[in-house]
């Protein structure tokens, strides 16, 4: 089973260019927010709790995120928890704004993250590796903690297989 260090790895040598690893802090939570609320539905008030397919989704990544590293999974459990919140809220609503809602966050974050892997010049990590959709947002909270100073050597030992981040790839669009 792979750990912390090999998942964040395989997903950061796709993602080495900082235009786009500034691109996954906004489209990858429009993306995960965007999951919450089209799984929404069906859900129902159980216990004072929305439970939804979105809900179990969120408990099953919090586990698998828990399993990886303590900090992180209650970091990305919150956020997760989150997420459910908008989904929830858009889920009450008539199926026009809870469709068009969902489906324009998902469009709008997969278009921010494919410019962001233009200027990479390479192909998003889930291409080769389904795993990379659940690392995803592990990753945009590891490159949060390390912009924050935090987990430097878990940012060490992910340089030391893949290389620093920088400006590379395609040239800027000016």
């Amino acid at each position: 089973m792979k750990n912390l260090v090999d998942h964040l790895s395989q997903y950061a040598a796709y993602h080495r260019d900082t235009r786009n690893i500034v691109s996954h802090f906004i489209g990858i939570p429009l993306i995960v927010i965007a999951v919450a609320v089209l799984l929404s539905r069906p859900g129902a008030v159980i216990g004072g709790v929305w439970l939804s397919p979105a809900t179990l989704l969120a408990l099953a990544s919090t586990g698998f995120y828990l399993r990886l590293d303590m900090r992180f999974g209650v970091v990305m459990g919150a956020l997760l928890g989150l997420s459910l919140w908008p989904g929830h809220m858009l889920a009450v609503q008539s199926t026009l704004v809870w469709l068009s809602s969902g489906v324009g966050l998902f469009v709008v974050g997969w278009a921010i993250q494919f410019v962001g892997h233009f200027y990479e010049g390479r192909k998003p990590a889930f291409v080769d590796d389904v795993s990379g959709l659940i690392v995803g947002p592990l990753f945009v909270v590891a490159e949060a903690a390390f912009l924050l100073g935090l987990r430097q050597p878990l940012k060490h030992a992910i340089e030391e297989r893949v290389g620093p981040t920088g400006v590379r790839g395609k040239k800027a669009l000016v």
